[in-house]
């Protein structure tokens, strides 16, 4: 949720709400979206490339050895999907046209702030390696963490201002000033402790004239949340004197918060207070409101799911997800992090929301390269609950079964209705879909990726499904991926497995040297690609559209019950380095001459580039010519530069069978080669 203007108001008057805390030795019940987006936007990350995934996995694992260090347990509570009401949808569509802003001014050089696509898969990775208790929430998570953090009475780690509003009863301490990079010592001891600042209710109340706190569900509806936006509130706010009392700092920016908070506390309760609002409402609309308003005011009141029930023994029990008699086994995955928010929007509403990368505006959008697979998974969820049956959806009697996405269009959103794929008898029950053998759970994922299971026999496990979203993505015409980009993918994957071999104490001496140095090497390639380059919006389209591959091939994996296993996400994709080598692999940088320092990264490369190259379409092997002086020698020599591709005559396919077999050369040598090949 949120509340305008409460968060910097309450913290423009910090020596008045907030105490300093010594955070150690005790639980603490921590916002998960409020905290990876705060690691990701404030740790001086690359956001313009997609992620730098393995850097943001790092800056996670240190926040969270700083928790172990000082003996607070941490529990991770996550937002899941939308309300079956969808009353936060107006709110979610405003941000989705604010991120597409951002994102297009990250896309020109310019600032913003835009969560790289997979943050979320990535945090809950790292979270499971750390073995940090973690819930996934039916729907918004606010009230849980309310009564989870008074049930053990320990504090709220959040950025969210609807924290200044719950009755916490150890209180709420703010993301901004909790030091965890600071962690301190207590004189003359070793007990550690972080710093941090705490906002205490009961001052906040002190403050204007020893309010009722009861009242402050009633401020927070009134001043505008993310639940409730009524225009009929201005005719209040127009008419009713607000007391300013003393001037804020802020100026104007906090006179709807200050005037709001003092006429409230001249009430005895909220039912004198909502009785004094309404009455400056026209009569007609004055019932409809009320209800509004009152519904709005029970989200701040205590939850009915005991997330203490499920850390303790598993079992999360949310009555709004019981009443809708989805799968045991859909609810057990959700709240463990097994299945992603976007399952259970297009379960429960049928509408989902696809999130603007950083990316070319000009292109469509995207996530339009991954529409097949999210029909596979809509076709999985259409036959889930027949309590679900009386949702107004959007497909007539006579018509296919259809969902709603929002999406980007040039800068703008739009909903667009999409039609779930009707799949086969026994994929059709999503109750029993758990109970099919893995090879026909492996089939349809494999089929839907089309990618056939031979190719994938040399490949690692781990790298399995990563290899067939790839084969996927080259498959498509959309992507318009060249060599050099399919080459830099693949080198970025070897990320995890060179990791590793570094730490692992079984390795022999000379293949960690060597593993060591391509990972050194790596590194410089990504240090050297962030500042101030500029960005290929062509080739930042290209890897965002790979990435929502990825995105939808893991839900689909996911909603399979993990027919491949699910790939290490920490290490695979990191955008600085993959576009640096994009850079390098387009100049005198050749794959074989950085893969010599290390044989076994090498044959992984190998197999990995041997399984896609099959996937991908001749022109992939054939960059457009560095001039027009070459296209005239081509056809000057009687060749067709669009007709002669590698592959297509007997002498290329030969040279490139040998020569290239594994997509070794540069992408300058490929090109130099093909023309001599021709002019032959």
């Amino acid at each position: 949720m949120g509340i305008r203007g409460l968060m910097s108001f309450v913290e423009d008057h910090s020596n008045e709400f907030f105490t300093d805390l010594k955070v150690r030795d005790t639980k603490i019940v921590i916002d998960g979206y409020a905290l990876f987006h705060r690691l990701c936007f404030n740790s001086n990350l690359e956001l313009r490339y997609g992620g730098d995934y393995d850097s943001f996995a790092d800056v996670v694992q240190k926040f969270f050895e700083s928790l172990f260090a000082c003996n607070i347990c941490p529990y991770v509570v996550l937002d899941g999907g939308c309300d079956i009401s969808d009353k936060k949808l107006k709110t979610l569509k405003d941000r989705a046209r604010e991120k597409i802003q951002m994102a297009h001014s990250l896309s020109v050089g310019g600032g913003g702030y835009v969560c790289p696509l997979l943050i979320r898969e990535v945090f809950i990775q790292v979270l499971i390696k750390l073995q940090v208790c973690f819930v996934q929430c039916f729907s918004e998570a606010d009230r849980d963490i309310m009564t989870l953090a008074n049930h053990w009475n320990c504090p709220v780690l959040s950025s969210d201002s609807d924290f200044c509003i719950f009755d916490l009863k150890t209180g709420f301490c703010p993301l901004n000033s909790f030091q965890w990079r600071n962690v301190s010592t207590i004189k003359g001891t070793q007990d550690c402790y972080i710093p941090a600042k705490c906002f205490s209710i009961d001052a906040l109340c002190r403050h204007f004239s020893n309010m009722n706190k009861a009242l402050l569900p009633l401020f927070a509806v009134l001043c505008g949340n993310d639940h409730i936006n009524l225009p009929i509130m201005d005719t209040f706010l127009s008419k009713v004197r607000l007391p300013l009392g003393a001037t804020s700092s802020k100026g104007r920016r906090h006179h709807r918060v200050l005037g709001l908070l003092n006429w409230l506390s001249h009430f005895a309760n909220p039912t004198e207070a909502l009785d004094n609002v309404l009455k400056y409402l026209p009569k007609k609309d004055r019932e409809n409101v009320k209800e509004i308003l009152c519904c709005s005011m029970e989200e701040y009141q205590q939850s009915q799911v005991k997330l203490q029930d499920f850390f303790q023994y598993g079992t999360y029990a949310c009555p709004a997800a019981l009443n809708l008699d989805l799968p045991e086994w859909v609810l057990v995955a959700l709240a463990k992090g097994q299945l992603s928010p976007f399952i259970s929007d297009a379960l429960v509403l049928r509408r989902t929301i696809l999130h603007t990368q950083v990316e070319n505006m000009q292109q469509p959008n995207a996530h339009r390269i991954s529409l097949p697979i999210r029909q596979i998974i809509y076709g999985l969820l259409l036959n889930a609950s027949p309590h679900l049956e009386n949702v107004s959806w959007n497909a007539l009697p006579s018509q296919p079964p259809a969902f709603s996405e929002v999406e980007r269009i040039n800068k703008n959103i739009k909903t667009s209705i999409v039609n779930a794929v009707e799949l086969p008898k026994d994929y059709s029950d999503l109750s029993k879909l758990t109970e099919l053998s893995l090879a026909k759970r492996q089939i349809l994922l494999l089929e839907t990726l089309k990618v056939k299971q031979t190719i994938l026999e040399p490949i690692p496990s781990s790298l399995k499904l990563l290899v067939s979203v790839s084969c996927y993505w080259l498959q498509h015409t959309e992507a318009k991926a060249k060599l050099h980009h399919l080459q830099a993918l693949l080198l970025g994957m070897l990320m995890g497995p060179l990791h590793v071999i570094i730490n692992s104490p079984d390795k022999e001496g000379l293949r960690e040297d060597g593993a060591r140095m391509l990972y050194e090497e790596f590194q410089r390639v990504k240090e050297q690609t962030r500042p101030g380059t500029r960005l290929d919006l062509d080739t930042a389209h290209i890897f965002c559209q790979w990435q929502c591959c990825l995105q939808m091939g893991m839900y689909l994996n996911q909603l399979l019950s993990a027919p491949l296993p699910e790939p290490d996400l920490t290490r695979l994709y990191s955008g600085s380095l993959v576009h640096g080598l994009c850079r390098q692999l387009l100049t005198s940088t050749s794959v074989e001459s950085l893969l010599s320092m290390c044989p076994e990264a090498k044959q992984l490369y190998e197999h990995l580039f041997n399984a896609t190259r099959s996937y991908a379409s001749a022109e992939l092997f054939l960059p457009k010519g560095k001039s027009n002086s070459k296209k005239k020698r081509h056809k000057k020599h009687g060749t067709s530069w669009s007709k002669n591709r590698v592959g297509t005559t007997s002498d290329t396919k030969c040279w490139y069978e040998g020569s290239n077999r594994f997509g070794l050369l540069t992408v300058e040598n490929l090109e130099e080669h093909i023309e001599l090949s021709e002019l032959e």
